[in-house]
């Protein structure tokens, strides 16, 4: 049997989905790819609404994430950069706080914005300059403890972690009590300072049309639902069973493999709301951050900072909300309102569209960076992929996709001559 007719199927048409594909294509192999929606991508999605520009939630690619590298075209894709800082609101009051070695307009804003004592800031730099002598390696093989408990170790002080770190993270980590491990903190800290935030031109969902484009044989099954994966057969909803010899799974497991339904995984939702209004309270793209720990809103984008798709003398303004409520949707919104109209000055806004993202990120404890290809192996022809084996990142979600595609070239090699 040659590898062209082995039966591969991935369920899963998200970023690692793609990447595994990608993987096998190279090895001869020609996947099947089972999504269950109307396009691939996974969390990756961007809408046009109302000749405006809108990604489901506020998301941006780390420039030096070494898989992304690897895999995407980075030109191609017209990235832009996010400036190295952001405008923290306090008191209604604008304080920019960055990076001044990569961004020098920066140096006197940060050093005059009272956010955090001079002791603070020489405490980022040091820590900026370990993290960047640090692997990754050694990053996730080191002890976790909370984030939280991570910067009081360094002796941060309530200011900065309240004005800064807290904030900025908790948009990044999608919870307000950095809690999350330390290890995610080191990692993407370094990614931070050993690149940038940026955005595709055409937005967070041409990543995964580029992933797609790159294929070359590979089928893809939309709106086809996947209910159950056992023995090598796959059951659609629909009572349809499909018979493969390896079976990705690039999806969240524990719902379809029986026995994994006891291990279910947890995840992190956030709300993604959009506004327009007739002018942006600061010009450069800087994420706003919320300092007030009070406010439901944690941070907005101007997306029309960039050069992104616009309408008219309208700018857009992206409102992400973390903190668990009990607020209708109606009510959220004009909540959204009232507090960027208080914090942020942002007068008139006019509501756009609402996201609601109930797995934005997964629960994981005892981050890992890297996997084994034959550690994605979950029996005999099923095989794991996605960000939920190692951490949650795009970073992950394309390593992940890798590895569980060479862990079925092993198998298959095992067996035939490729």
């Amino acid at each position: 049997m040659s590898a062209k007719s082995l039966k591969v199927h991935i369920v899963g048409g998200g970023v690692s989905g793609l990447v595994a594909a990608q993987v096998l294509e190279k090895h001869g192999v020609i996947p099947i790819i089972i999504e269950a929606t109307d396009r691939v991508g996974g969390r990756l999605k961007t809408d046009i609404i109302d000749g405006f520009q809108l990604d489901r939630g506020f998301q941006v690619l780390l420039s030096s994430y070494s898989a992304a590298k690897k895999y995407l075209d980075y030109k191609a894709l017209e990235l832009q950069k996010l400036r190295a800082g952001s405008c923290i609101f306090i008191n209604g009051k604008q304080k920019f706080f960055g990076d001044p070695l990569r961004d020098f307009t920066l140096f006197f804003p940060t050093l005059f914005s009272g956010i955090g004592n001079m002791s603070d800031k020489i405490k980022i730099a040091k820590l900026n300059f370990r993290l960047q002598k640090k692997t990754i390696a050694e990053i996730f093989e080191g002890d976790e403890i909370t984030t939280k408990q991570y910067l009081d170790n360094l002796g941060f002080s309530k200011n900065i972690i309240q004005n800064f770190f807290l904030p900025f993270f908790s948009g990044i980590f999608l919870e307000n009590s950095l809690k999350t491990p330390s290890r995610m903190f080191e990692f993407v800290f370094k990614m931070f300072g050993e690149g940038f935030g940026v955005l595709p031109k055409g937005g967070i969902e041409d990543i995964s049309k580029q992933l797609k484009e790159k294929l070359q044989s590979t089928e893809i099954h939309y709106n086809t639902l996947v209910s159950k994966v056992k023995n090598k057969v796959i059951t659609l909803s629909n009572g349809k069973k499909i018979e493969s010899h390896y079976i990705i799974i690039a999806t969240e497991p524990s719902s379809l493999v029986e026995n994994l339904k006891k291990q279910q995984l947890d995840w992190k939702s956030c709300e993604n709301l959009y506004f327009t209004c007739a002018n942006r309270v600061y010009d450069k793209s800087f994420i706003g951050l919320i300092s007030n720990k009070e406010s439901l809103i944690n941070n907005i984008f101007y997306p029309t900072s960039l050069k992104t798709i616009q309408r008219g003398k309208s700018d857009l303004i992206s409102v992400t909300v973390v903190k668990k409520h009990g607020l209708s949707e109606k009510d959220l919104i004009n909540h959204a309102k009232i507090e960027i109209k208080k914090e942020c000055k942002i007068e008139n806004a006019r509501f756009l569209k609402l996201y609601n993202i109930p797995k934005a990120l997964p629960e994981i404890n005892n981050l890992q960076y890297e996997i084994f290809p034959s550690e994605t192996k979950l029996k005999d022809g099923v095989f794991l992929a996605g960000d939920v084996l190692l951490n949650g990142s795009l970073n992950a979600a394309i390593i992940a996709g890798e590895k569980a595609a060479l862990g079925v070239i092993e198998d298959i090699e095992k067996t035939i001559t490729l």
